[in-house]
């Protein structure tokens, strides 16, 4: 060989480690949003972050998840997301109801969005058609928010009799004036009084419980949003107007109980991680098929209903998916 080509061959050879190393590709970043708080999230986190590492990738080893919480601060959330956009994140996940995921979504119309969610995705404006929601987000959706006249109902079943039923309600969660209506029409067809209470923060929480107290409801069941699970991840709600002695929260005990809510949002979960996962490995949004359930279950948590002196009719038992013992 040449001295010449000896040279030229040796050159090259320096160069390769540089052009291999500029040929690997990025480390994926994951945008993770949520409206909820990281301290009522943590069993949540160890659920995504296991399904992540089924699907092939490890926090700190093959992919960086950047994330931000709202804490229940929902004008927090557009902020949040014009954040992560800029951080050319590779998915952007949406979760802790509507808010979270309609800010992802006016974020960016090109960046895949896997969105969690409790309402119709469709009325909530995220989505065209479930069947054909194309673009760039996907997502689950438990419908618990269509699931509030039965809830009523069941509520009615729990305590037969009261003259006056009680609704909490978050004004700033936008599914709240929809929750309201759906309610206010369940009452007017059976002739149930209903009084409403609002509570726009956890600080609020005793005045609108107090509220609801004098004004003589029997029974007070909730809508949903984030800031009372923030405040208690145990959905020990009925505490603050335990003095009172007469006043119980419907979710405690039927209709979505603590139990069954929790494994349903499990399964939710599992489609958010699963469809994120699957979005790194290079499918589309479109490809992925919305996320809801097909089957609703009735629990009640006998052991909390006793705690609160409340007794379970044996129709209400036997229409009972499961009963906690």
């Amino acid at each position: 060989m040449r001295r010449r080509e000896f040279i030229t061959l040796l050159g090259g050879a320096a160069m390769w480690p540089l052009t291999a190393r500029a040929q690997q590709p990025a480390t994926p970043i994951i945008g993770f949003m949520s409206a909820r708080s990281p301290d009522d999230s943590t069993h949540l986190m160890a659920a995504f972050h296991q399904g992540l590492t089924e699907g092939g990738f490890v926090e700190g080893q093959n992919v960086v998840i950047e994330f931000r919480w709202a804490r229940g601060e929902y004008d927090r959330l557009p902020g949040m997301a014009a954040d992560l956009v800029s951080r050319q994140v590779k998915v952007l996940v949406a979760v802790g109801g509507e808010p979270s995921a309609l800010a992802a979504k006016r974020a960016t119309s090109t960046i895949p969005i896997v969105f969690g969610i409790g309402s119709d995705p469709v009325f909530a404006g995220l989505v065209d058609s479930v069947n054909r929601h194309g673009a760039n987000v996907t997502g689950a959706t438990l419908l618990t928010t269509l699931m509030e006249p039965k809830r009523f109902g069941l509520l009615r079943e729990l305590s037969p009799g009261v003259a006056l039923v009680g609704v909490l309600l978050n004004p700033n969660f936008p599914p709240a004036a929809h929750q309201l209506q759906a309610l206010e029409e369940a009452a007017r067809s059976i002739n149930q009084g209903l009084v409403v209470t609002r509570a726009a923060s956890d600080a609020e929480l005793d005045a609108a419980f107090t509220a609801l107290i004098e004004a003589g409801a029997g029974v007070a069941g909730r809508g949903g949003s984030v800031f009372r699970c923030a405040a208690r991840p145990d959905h020990r709600l009925c505490a603050a107007p335990a003095s009172a002695g007469h006043l119980s929260i419907s979710g405690i005990c039927c209709g979505r109980g603590t139990a069954q809510l929790w494994a349903q949002h499990h399964r939710r979960l599992q489609a958010v991680r699963v469809y994120t996962a699957k979005i790194l490995n290079g499918a589309k949004p479109a490809e992925l098929p919305i996320w809801q359930p097909t089957r609703f279950e009735l629990v009640i948590n006998l052991q909390t209903a006793r705690s609160l002196g409340i007794n379970i009719s044996d129709n209400l038992l036997s229409l009972a998916d499961e009963i906690i013992e």
